[in-house]
């Protein structure tokens, strides 16, 4: 198996959608403007919004699950992403141990849910 996408339910799917093309710098690889599903290409996965029956308002637990995009450099893309106007949770600091280091901020969208822009993972 592997992860395909990550789908973020929402009663504002436009107002999120139209976020992400900030953060994401691209436009959205797929629409459904009758349905209000979006989806954005992300290496070999993507990410899917739309509305969702179960979903109101914001995120009560944003720390739950957090999608993590990784980027060649994350402080460039963090002080991008902040002049779009995205609410800033952690601003960039390192994490890691004796086998390497990698680079990480936290940002919240519209809905209040978590995601993450960190280095590149080597392997």
């Amino acid at each position: 198996m592997k992860l395909d996408s990550i789908m973020i339910g929402t009663t504002q799917a436009k107002v999120l959608a139209d976020f992400y093309k900030k953060v994401l710098d691209q436009e959205p690889a797929w629409e459904d403007d009758q349905g209000g599903w979006y989806g954005f290409k992300l290496g070999n996965g993507g990410l899917a919004i739309g509305p969702h029956s179960e979903v109101a308002g914001s995120n009560k637990e944003p720390g739950r699950i957090i999608v993590n995009i990784s980027a060649q450099d994350p402080r460039k893309e963090f002080d991008r992403i902040k002049a779009t106007g995205a609410e800033v949770i952690a601003e960039p600091y390192e994490v890691g141990d004796d086998s390497g280091t990698m680079t990480m901020c936290t940002f919240a969208d519209p809905d209040g849910n978590y995601f993450q822009i960190a280095s590149v993972w080597e392997d």
